[in-house]
């Protein structure tokens, strides 16, 4: 393993630090949206439900569904891949050692085990890196594969989130239509059928989760507020739901699709900021231009209707344009980011957004450490108090503090705390943590974990 840190210590910093930033900007970026989850009752796909959506409650739904939505997950995704051959060292054709395979495959469970313990023990229902464990494991054999095969497969994995888009879409129409079919025949005091009163049911059902109303949205506030049993308890079938049946019938999918792309974008020397300044001025322009595009249409289609069950699950996360805007967005978002860092005036700004990429399991889940101190009942007990807008007064706040913890802290050390825990179980033996007293604060070496 040696082997490969030296090996890529020998590539061009800028290269890695332009990594690093990326990686920065995704853990900063994501708590835009993961803030809703934490403290609003049902509201991160359908603002009507609570927290407010008029006003500037309506601006910040606009600004984060147009600009960040799915996003930042996507830079995640698309790094982690990239990390896969940052580790081996097939990203240059170079010779790993004999056990990399199995140094690879220790690091995928210890992640594995971290994303249980994160979902878990610190209750973040939404965690990914359960999900980004289980996709890696399929990572290693196709590291050697040639980055057009790569981005062909990649492709193909996420289109297959659209039939599972249009199968719940159709399915929520049909059964409202059908549903109002029947309440008027029993509004004229017709008798219903088994098929229509198993409509009526499975329209409430949906209603009930998508649309609760205000006695089961205070049930769900009372209950995170409470102690942290009571908190375990709410959000128990949530976290079961997220590991498993939201896992398998998409999400790993979605991972393991950027993942590959990510691989492929390393591949040909996107991620590591090889590419014309032109190139990536052009990826900006188109990723940006169409995913923009596609979310704006979305948007205007969910005001226009009000946040209606059925346009919530055309329009809004997860609908049938989803991908079609958020893929193209984020790519455009890494080709902004490296043009950007080939600019003298924005050098100081991707130190510090690389500090912090260097730390993006440490922020990550110190992250949902925070949050749950804050909203839920055994620490502040915020939980359902703030509206929409005002969430993002906390999310500026946990930036500056995570700003300075990242800054302090690697001037210290060469790991976040998490990232050298990782390193030393896959290792089974403590990792030189300390630095030493003339290292530079920017290492030259890949984060790779």
């Amino acid at each position: 393993m040696r082997s490969v840190i030296n090996a890529a210590a020998g590539n061009p910093p800028q290269r890695i630090q332009a990594i690093d930033t990326l990686r920065g900007i995704a853990v900063l970026g994501i708590l835009l949206l993961n803030i809703v989850s934490f403290s609003l009752p049902r509201a991160y796909i359908d603002p009507s439900v609570y927290g407010g959506y008029q006003g500037w409650n309506l601006t910040a739904f606009g600004i984060t569904h147009l600009f960040f939505e799915g996003t930042m997950r996507g830079l995640f995704s698309l790094l982690f891949g990239a990390s896969v051959l940052l580790l081996t060292g097939d990203w240059r054709r170079s010779t790993a050692p004999q056990d990399m395979a199995d140094l690879y495959y220790r690091r995928m469970i210890w992640l594995f085990l971290f994303g249980i313990m994160h979902a878990w023990l610190f209750l973040w229902f939404g965690d990914v890196l359960y999900w980004y464990a289980l996709a890696g494991m399929f990572l290693y054999p196709l590291r050697k594969m040639r980055a057009r095969w790569l981005m062909v497969i990649g492709v193909l994995l996420l289109a297959t989130l659209i039939p599972r888009s249009i199968i719940k879409v159709v399915d929520a129409s049909t059964t409202e239509r059908e549903a109002r079919a029947a309440e008027l025949r029993l509004s004229s005091g017709h008798e219903l059928s088994q098929q229509e009163q198993g409509a009526l049911e499975h329209w409430a059902d949906i209603q009930r989760w998508r649309k609760p109303d205000s006695t089961e949205v205070q049930r769900q506030i009372d209950a995170l507020r409470g102690g942290y049993l009571s908190v375990f308890s709410e959000l128990k079938p949530t976290i079961i739901a997220y590991q498993s049946t939201i896992l398998y019938r998409g999400g790993f999918f979605d991972a393991l699709g950027m993942m590959l792309l990510g691989m492929a974008l390393l591949k040909t020397g996107v991620l590591t900021a090889e590419r014309s300044r032109r190139f990536y001025a052009r990826l900006a322009l188109a990723g940006i231009g169409l995913g923009l595009s596609v979310n704006a249409l979305e948007l205007i289609a969910l005001v226009r209707h009000e946040f209606s069950i059925v346009a919530v699950l055309k329009w809004g996360f997860l609908g049938l344009y989803y991908d079609v805007g958020r893929v193209p967005l984020t790519l455009g978002y890494v080709g902004l980011v490296l043009w950007l860092c080939q600019l003298g005036w924005f050098q100081y700004a991707r130190r510090q957004l690389a500090l912090c990429g260097k730390m993006a399991l440490t922020l990550y889940v110190s992250q949902s450490i925070l949050c749950a101190f804050i909203f839920y009942g055994f620490g502040l007990g915020w939980y359902g108090q703030l509206e929409r807008a005002q969430l993002y007064g906390v999310v500026l706040a946990i930036w500056l503090l995570q700003w300075l913890a990242s800054q302090l802290w690697l001037r210290h050390y060469r790991f976040g705390p998490l990232e050298w825990l990782w390193r030393s179980l896959v290792y089974w033996q403590p990792q030189p943590m300390r630095k030493s007293p003339r290292q530079p604060l920017q290492a030259s070496s890949p984060n790779i974990y």
